[in-house]
């Protein structure tokens, strides 16, 4: 095996002067799967990148569960429900909360929102985390206004600055002398931003108590329960727990449902992507045939001397097939070392900016699993070792005598 190899590095650096075209050819090779497999692996850290960082938001921003009822009747004792729900093992959180649509009103504008309220000490989610202006603090101020938290991109629809005065309203029906609208005041305390649209365009968080007053409900209820598991492993288990606990009128839903085409579109994008990149490695690999074919023909009269010298096929064939493995090997550890450049500039100083309305975050995230590195390393020197096979299977078929009869 030395000897092949010892013959295999010597052909592989190629320093005779007649062979500058084979070593362009050979250079070009490795060029094709250093970038392939650089290409691959920098689209596998973005789409992990990608699924970890909206995971991470959607997760954060919203509750994992949630239990309501099937009508618009809301929960007469949801502190009971609330109590139930705590004994059950795998959930960290649990809270009443009053979710309703109202028109959300400041001095110079006006637009429909949905508005969840929540204890003033903070609610199941991490929203707190994504707080862009301001504080998230929904306590009384000193004009005896409670406090609301917009959305940014709510808040500069109405036009609304931190410490203005925001009305918001409820009408149920035709507003009427005897259907008239429940109005509460508060003052706009903190704007928050996950660069989720659906989040922060039509999204308010206040103080429970006034959404109650906001909805005609009693103290004691509410119109759902926010559940935060344990893990988001645990939150398909966790729901179905519940469905076999919970009767009739009760229903839970989980944030993976709720939001499902978030998550679907995540899915598909980690799915395809990586699939399409690959088909680059799979070129590049494959590329590698014409190379050895062109470096057996470069050698075929160094072929007929080695066979004349009792060389056997097994060695001429491990030859030829070391020489397409040494040019996969350089060119991989070049296109891992590309990868690896790229995800510490892209993690430190983000050179790739994204437009955060689209894909929900400014700039693209990576994510780096030491198990891509190690799959696609092995599929880059596999799909070589293949592509290498059938020009030094030829090598090795060749007829020596031919061979010099022909040099001659």
């Amino acid at each position: 095996m030395r000897f092949e190899f010892y013959l295999a590095g010597r052909y592989f650096k190629g320093k005779r002067k007649d062979s500058r075209f084979l070593s362009f050819i050979k250079s070009m090779a490795i060029l094709g799967v250093a970038v392939g497999s650089a290409g691959l692996l920098i689209a596998l850290s973005i789409v992990h990148g990608f699924k970890s960082v909206i995971n991470e938001k959607v997760l954060g921003f919203a509750p994992h569960i949630t239990i309501q009822t099937t009508g618009t009747d809301p929960i007469f004792r949801a502190d009971t429900l609330e109590t139930f729900v705590l004994e059950f093992d795998g959930v960290e959180k649990a809270q009443t909360v009053a979710l309703a649509e109202i028109m959300l009103q400041s001095r110079t504008d006006i637009s429909g929102s949905v508005i969840k309220g929540v204890d003033p000490a903070g609610d199941v989610t991490d929203l707190y985390n994504y707080i862009h202006e301001g504080d998230y603090d929904l306590s009384v101020n000193e004009n005896g206004l409670p406090g609301i938290i917009l959305g940014t991109a709510l808040a500069r629809n109405i036009g609304a600055e931190i410490g203005s005065t925001v009305t918001t309203y409820t009408v149920d029906g035709i507003p009427t002398p005897f259907n008239s609208p429940e109005i509460v005041q508060f003052y706009l305390s903190g704007t928050y931003q996950t660069g989720i649209e659906r989040f922060d365009d039509a999204f308010a968080l206040a103080d429970i108590q006034y959404v109650r007053n906001l909805l005609r409900l009693g103290q004691l209820q509410g119109t759902g329960i926010d559940i935060r598991s344990t893990s988001a492993e645990q939150i398909e288990s966790l729901q179905l727990e519940f469905e076999r606990a919970l009767q009739f009128p009760y229903v839970s839903e989980t944030i993976y449902h709720r939001y499902r085409n978030i998550f679907a579109w995540v899915n598909l994008q980690e799915q395809t992507i990586p699939f399409v990149i690959s088909v680059m490695v799979i070129i590049a690999a494959f590329n590698l045939v014409g190379t050895v074919l062109m470096m057996v023909l470069e050698r075929i009269r160094d072929i007929g001397i080695l066979k004349t010298m009792g060389a056997k096929n097994k060695s001429i064939r491990r030859i030829f097939l070391l020489e397409g493995l040494f040019v996969a090997g350089v060119g991989l550890t070049i296109g891992i070392a590309i990868a690896s450049l790229f995800n510490w500039l892209q993690g430190t100083y983000q050179i790739i900016p994204l437009a955060e309305e689209n894909y929900y975050m400014s700039y693209a995230p990576v994510e780096p699993h030491a198990l891509d590195f190690i799959i696609v390393s092995v599929v880059t020197i596999v799909l070589c070792a293949l592509a290498s096979w059938f020009p030094a299977r030829f090598a090795a078929k060749t007829d020596p005598v031919k061979v010099l009869a022909f040099g001659k």
